[in-house]
């Protein structure tokens, strides 16, 4: 039987290895965000998540680039009250600091009385999804395919895609997918005429439910940008529809600016 692809081994307790499908795009021996974010909400979700609590936020700063190397995480129960718990991961590579994740649980509880205002969402998956570990990529006025170079321009963008485990011989929980998935913010935020010029330095993910399926879908809301620096927030769906938000913050890397048109395997974003 073949192994599900992954982004880690583990390798002992609280010791990581990349794999290849680590790999990102902005340099050579650096890893993407999706494993990364994965990988801190993987060990927060085995080591604090609780039925009782509904994981409603995952703040995940990205300090520094991080490498092919063996990778350890630390954590910390900061607080377990009786109706919010906040617990923290950090992974540490040769000693230094490159990631740090919070993530905040809220007790499940009835919701008060009366009706709020919601925002009404539109989103469309492809007709066919043919495969669990593509992504499929769309922007208004050009439909959906499989390749991001097919979406370099400046129109609203949105994504489906189930994420690929986090750890080697351990499933996705839901709150792993919805982390792993939300990181896309910055894709489709940050995609432009010229591809991806700004590299994100955080995720924040805000989740009113936890996704119902793998299959989750990444919509383009807002984005703004000044002095190269740039702000972008998207909506999370699965097939039921809306559940969460996602946001990051990004410096401009022009530098190291990532030409989609230019790359032999356009349909990947890992």
């Amino acid at each position: 039987m073949t192994a599900r692809p992954a982004h880690f081994v583990q390798l002992a307790d609280d010791s990581f290895q990349p794999t290849p499908f680590a790999q990102s795009h902005w340099g050579a021996d650096h890893l993407n965000g999706p494993a990364l974010v994965g990988l801190a909400a993987a060990i927060l979700d085995e080591r604090y998540g609780s039925e009782d609590f509904m994981p409603a936020r995952v703040t995940v700063d990205l300090f520094k680039a991080a490498r092919g190397v063996t990778t350890t995480a630390v954590t910390r129960l900061v607080r377990d009250g009786r109706r919010v718990r906040n617990t923290e991961c950090e992974l540490v590579q040769d000693g230094v600091t490159v990631v740090r994740a919070i993530l905040v649980q809220y007790r499940r509880s009835e919701p008060p009385r009366g009706q709020e205002w919601s925002a009404e969402v539109d989103f469309t998956q492809p007709v066919e999804l043919d495969s669990d570990e593509y992504v499929h990529i769309g922007s208004d006025g050009h439909g959906w395919t499989r390749s991001i170079a097919d979406h370099q321009n400046d129109a609203r963008k949105r994504f489906v895609n189930r994420p690929i485990d986090a750890v080697e011989g351990r499933k996705n929980t839901p709150l792993v997918n919805a982390v792993m998935a939300a990181e896309g913010t910055s894709l489709v935020t940050n995609l432009g005429t010229a591809g991806v010029g700004y590299i994100n330095g955080d995720l924040t993910v805000a989740l009113a439910r936890l996704p119902r399926d793998g299959r989750i879908g990444v919509q383009a809301d807002s984005h703004w940008t000044d002095d190269g620096i740039s702000v972008g927030s998207a909506t999370l769906y699965d097939s039921d529809g809306a559940f969460g938000t996602g946001v990051v913050t990004a410096v401009s890397n022009l530098a190291a600016q990532i030409d989609f048109s230019n790359d032999p395997f356009p349909d990947r974003t890992r």
